[in-house]
């Protein structure tokens, strides 16, 4: 079986709001799919160009690299392109269809958008994305007055996903970590999941025990992810 075969078969983990190099290490021996590095100057996870570049020079090869940024300007997105070279662009903030189409076409790279769900009626505002993106993130809605979009801890009805199907790939994140990320795959249904404050020992803070707990979980989630992984590293 192929990686790419392995990894539908099991689902897809990402590590989101690394900034170490030990946190990042233990992402990438734990298998973990992605690693965010976050863009955002009020998020306590946020990273600079350099520390970036480093960190994703790092894990280049071993997972896909993922940048997070919200409601960046060009000037920003062309800079953190630049020093990366990420996989992806996963947009966190406002941004419409319209400029998800544009900064694909731009720098030809592969966009995430995250939406915050709360309600049934917030999956409809997925629908005019999906022409316009390579992965749409569903996330739980920040409590009100809330300064980040996305790594609160807090979850949502995961019944609202079940069956959903838009044509693009779906990612789940929002309040998960390793006593709940199985709960959230079979209710939801959902394979691919995303993770960043219950990897944390402190706000902020990744811990390096939490994220192998994390990504052991999400692999047993899965049916038959165990035995793909074991066959995967068999044939490496």
């Amino acid at each position: 079986m192929s990686g790419v075969d392995a990894m539908t078969t099991r689902g897809l983990v990402k590590i989101c709001g690394l900034s170490t190099e030990e946190t990042l290490d233990a992402a990438l021996e734990a298998g973990a799919d992605m690693i965010g590095l976050v863009f955002f100057e009020k998020s306590p996870r946020n990273v600079s160009l350099e520390a970036a570049s480093r960190l994703a020079a790092r894990a280049r090869g071993r997972a896909e690299i993922v940048v997070l940024s919200v409601d960046a300007d060009d000037a920003l997105v062309e800079a953190i392109v630049s020093a990366v070279r990420p996989d992806w662009l996963q947009l966190h903030g406002h941004e419409s269809p319209a400029r998800c189409a544009e900064l694909k076409a731009r720098h030809g790279i592969r966009i995430m958008k995250a939406l915050g769900i709360s309600a049934a009626e917030d999956i409809a505002t997925a629908a005019p994305y999906v022409a316009h993106v390579d992965r749409l993130l569903f996330d739980a809605k920040p409590p009100k007055g809330a300064v980040l979009p996305g790594g609160n801890g807090v979850s949502f009805d995961w019944r609202l996903l079940k069956g959903l199907d838009l044509g693009v790939p779906l990612m789940l994140s929002g309040g998960l970590d390793a006593a709940t990320v199985g709960e959230a795959v079979r209710i939801g249904g959902i394979r691919d999941v995303d993770v960043s404050s219950g990897v944390e020992s402190a706000r902020g803070v990744k811990d390096t025990e939490l994220i192998r707990a994390f990504v052991a979980a999400a692999r047993r989630a899965v049916p038959g992810a165990a035995s793909d992984a074991a066959e995967q590293g068999r044939s490496a």
